[in-house]
């Protein structure tokens, strides 16, 4: 396969597209919308969120050290991208694209109800790495839709949520199932013959 070669730069696609809601009281509430964010541990539960320091929501969350990362999806489109573009300076992003905030269970920072999944987090540490903060975060609590809890089998189907990702500039939704974890390896089970 023959390579083409480009300059160095951040081309790990896909990524979420998530919305960050922080503030410490309803007047302070913002929304911002970043694909810089993933997990970093399991055990402590952590993740981090990478911000540039000239955004409204950037002294926010390093005043409060609290913030919740909101999992959108295909129906939340729209008003990702809105508050991705617009600033809260200017706008109350809540009220203009009519999201619910709700309180968050151990952060003073509110989750986004439309969204299916709210991590809410705490700032250990920001670590400055040019343009961008790095804040490293531990998870406190996930509040979940308990409309994707399947009762019966006991599984959270986050799939059907209809999640959506960033690549390139770009916003998607997300695919098809082709595996779940360890497929490659697992045995197959010997059908039993009767005798």
């Amino acid at each position: 396969m023959e390579k083409i070669l480009w300059k160095p730069g951040t081309m790990i696609y896909p990524l979420p597209a998530v919305m960050v809601s922080c503030g410490g009281h309803p007047d302070e509430y913002n929304i911002i919308t970043i694909a810089w964010t993933g997990t970093i541990c399991t055990d402590p539960p952590m993740c981090y969120i990478s911000l540039r320091p000239s955004r409204y929501s950037y002294n926010i969350i390093k005043k409060n050290r609290e913030f919740v990362i909101n999992l959108t999806t295909e129906k939340l489109a729209r008003a990702t991208d809105w508050c991705g573009v617009r600033s809260g300076r200017c706008y109350n992003k809540f009220e203009e694209m009519k999201l619910k905030p709700l309180p968050g269970k151990k952060v003073k920072a509110p989750v986004i109800s439309e969204s299916p999944v709210n991590i809410e987090c705490r700032v250990n540490d920001i670590i400055e790495l040019g343009i961008h903060h790095m804040f490293i975060s531990e998870v406190l609590a996930i509040q979940a839709d308990k409309k994707y809890f399947n009762p019966e089998t006991e599984v959270f189907e986050l799939d059907r949520a209809g999640l959506m990702s960033y690549q390139h500039g770009k916003y998607y939704k997300t695919g098809e199932m082709i595996g779940k974890f360890g497929y490659s390896v697992k045995k197959k089970n010997k059908k039993k013959r009767n005798t």
